[in-house]
């Protein structure tokens, strides 16, 4: 009887996925969005292969030259391969937006799932995030970063912290009705420990929520790192991001228009991609939607 019910668990599971990849490919959006996405990181893998040039070589008697077939995206201020830079500068971006994504979702779960299940946790924690939260996202992330200086590590920890709250405050939000369930009850009134009934039970019940909130981080993580590199306070150059490249490119921007076209395309596709990808995850996930 025991087999029997697992295997049809099992086949269950299988169409249920079969059923959220079906719903998933009839958003065309959602389509694109993941196509952009898959092309932007396969192009942030292959930099080392497809780049010409190396991205921190100077070459002072051809800077500022327009696109050419030997510089497909011209060369900067400097002149270093604009094409190169890009693709470095769109590798390190993706890099640090995935690396806070995870970090944020994960640490913010955590202390979600501890809020919404301890009362007393959730009255001191959500004092932090409110108070935190209070402050705008890029005034935090530049205190933090004039307070743990410019690198990358440091951009790193400073995004991470910005994005926790808004995590872990979708994520309390869904344990504090998950946990009135009958069969929450029923694993605690047979004695289940509150390790078990959260991560076993409750965690992955909330998960479509974090997963859509996790993807907006992403791309929200990619604005604010380029945003806090083309401030000066985030990725130190010489090292390309796509927010030091158009960093450079403003004191040349009539001189040399493509140092700000080709890195703000890349930049607004990317986003743009994370950010229907995310839409086309919460369409999925909704179980009101069509």
């Amino acid at each position: 009887m025991a087999k029997n019910e697992i295997s049809v668990n099992k086949q269950s599971m299988i169409e249920y996925r079969h059923l959220m990849i079906k719903k998933f490919l009839k958003n065309k959006l959602a389509v694109v969005g993941l196509f952009i996405v898959i092309l932007m990181a396969v192009l942030s893998v292959l930099a080392p292969v497809i780049a010409k040039y190396d991205p921190l070589e100077m070459e002072v008697l051809n800077r500022l030259k327009a696109p050419s077939a030997e510089h497909l995206f011209g060369t900067d201020n400097f002149g270093r391969d604009l094409w190169s830079r890009t693709l470095y500068g769109l590798r390190s971006s993706m890099l640090v937006g995935i690396i806070i994504a995870a970090a944020s979702g994960i640490i913010g779960t955590v202390l979600g799932l501890l809020a919404g299940y301890f009362p007393k946790f959730d009255l001191i924690m959500m004092r932090v995030i409110e108070g935190i939260m209070a402050i705008p996202s890029m005034l935090m992330a530049i205190a933090l970063m004039a307070a743990l200086g410019a690198t990358v590590q440091n951009v790193i920890i400073a995004l991470t912290i910005v994005y926790i709250p808004s995590v872990a405050k979708i994520a309390r939000g869904s344990v504090l009705s998950v946990k009135e369930q009958t069969y929450v009850e029923a694993i605690r009134s047979k004695g289940g420990s509150w390790l078990r009934i959260l991560f076993k039970h409750i965690a992955p019940n909330i998960l479509s929520p974090v997963i859509v909130q996790v993807t907006y981080i992403f791309a929200s993580a990619i604005l604010t790192e380029s945003a806090l590199s083309f401030l000066g306070v985030g990725i130190p150059a010489p090292a390309p991001s796509l927010g030091n490249i158009l960093s450079d490119a403003k004191t040349v921007i009539f001189n040399a228009i493509w140092m700000t076209v080709y890195p703000g395309i890349t930049m607004i596709l990317l986003v743009v991609g994370i950010n229907i990808l995310g839409d086309g995850i919460r369409d999925v996930l909704d179980p009101l939607s069509n």
